[in-house]
């Protein structure tokens, strides 16, 4: 029986080197080797570029993370590159205190969500109008929508900071409350508003003007039109511009700290508080009991600095991953669903 087994065996292999001798006999049989040979290779590579490249963006998040875990102990052990040898959470401990964190996250979202929402309604029905509705002076309006992506926010800073400081010849100061920012992002002068206008206008002309003409004949009026027909087709703008927005405003450190924090400290986000960490390190190190750690002012340690300023923006990246990771699906959804429609 084993004698038979081994007989089958060796037959097998030998008819297996028989076809692979006749693969490369037989020039369409060897073309079609090299071919799946070559698609091969071609996905090993593509496999091995797409790791690559994924590890260098998530590098510096990891090395965050490490940090961050770090003990405070650690801070000069040059043993200590990437795991820690003592997982504290002292550091996120004193970066909560150094953020005030309930108070500028709060602040943050009430920000980072009244922008959004007063964005989209101007990008939306301003795109619109100049899609759809012909009136007198829309090109101009335009060619000033353009001008706002074009030009840098830093050239209108003192002409928009006295125009504010006296409201409409009101007497009213603005500058220092966030009402400013609402005002900005209603009035097309936010965080790219500029460029949502545009997105939605571009969006607003590529709709077929049948449906239109064909709510039009059963009596909808403009703004009918808008709210029933075009929004709902837009639905991949709108998140698009609300994901965008959202982010671009919980990260923002040039509007809110000229027009907002830098004017009055009391009304300070994440962001802005990010840029005092250095300022707030003592007060911050004595409420947790950790001043004289190192034995020397911490304060002046650039490595604990560091170590600290990496922890607060773990803190403060955090909301808005899970922001993100609660609308992916639906983002990506309805970028599948658009793709479709396209030609």
């Amino acid at each position: 029986m084993t004698k038979k087994k081994a007989n089958k065996i060796f037959y097998n292999l030998r008819q297996k080197g028989f076809n692979y001798k006749e693969h490369f006999t037989n020039p369409h049989k060897r073309k079609a080797l090299i071919q799946k040979l070559g698609s091969f290779l071609t996905l090993v590579l593509k496999y091995v570029l797409l790791y690559g490249l994924s590890f260098i963006i998530i590098y510096p998040l990891i090395q965050q993370i490490a940090v961050a875990l770090r003990d405070p102990y650690d801070i000069n052990n040059p043993f200590v590159l990437w795991i820690p040898e003592k997982v504290s959470l002292k550091n996120f401990e004193l970066a909560y205190l150094v953020l005030d964190y309930w108070k500028s996250f709060k602040n943050s979202v009430i920000l980072s969500t009244g922008v959004t929402l007063l964005q989209l309604i101007m990008a939306t029905l301003v795109g619109y109008s100049l899609a759809r509705l012909k009136f007198p002076g829309h090109k101009i309006v335009f060619l000033i929508v353009i001008f706002t992506i074009i030009v840098a926010p830093m050239t209108l800073e003192v002409p928009l900071k006295l125009n504010l400081q006296n409201f409409l010849g009101s007497g009213k100061n603005l500058l220092g409350t966030p009402w400013i920012l609402f005002f900005f992002a209603l009035t097309g002068m936010g965080i790219k508003g500029g460029i949502f206008i545009y997105l939605f206008r571009q969006f607003f002309r590529g709709i077929p003007t049948e449906i239109e003409e064909s709510a039009m004949v059963d009596g909808a009026n403009p703004f009918q039109i808008f709210y029933k027909i075009m929004l709902p087709n837009a639905m991949g703008g709108i998140i698009l511009t609300t994901v965008l927005t959202f982010v671009w405003q919980w990260n923002d450190a040039y509007y809110t700290v000229i027009y907002v924090s830098k004017i009055t400290a009391a009304y300070e986000t994440l962001t802005t508080k990010i840029l005092g960490v250095a300022g707030n390190m003592q007060g911050a190190l004595m409420a947790a009991g950790l001043w004289g750690l190192l034995d020397q002012d911490v304060t002046g340690n650039p490595l604990f600095t560091a170590m600290i300023l990496n922890t607060t923006a773990i803190l403060t990246m955090l909301p808005v991953i899970v922001f993100y990771l609660i609308v992916q699906r639906r983002l990506f959804t309805e970028g599948v669903e658009r793709s479709g429609l396209v030609g």
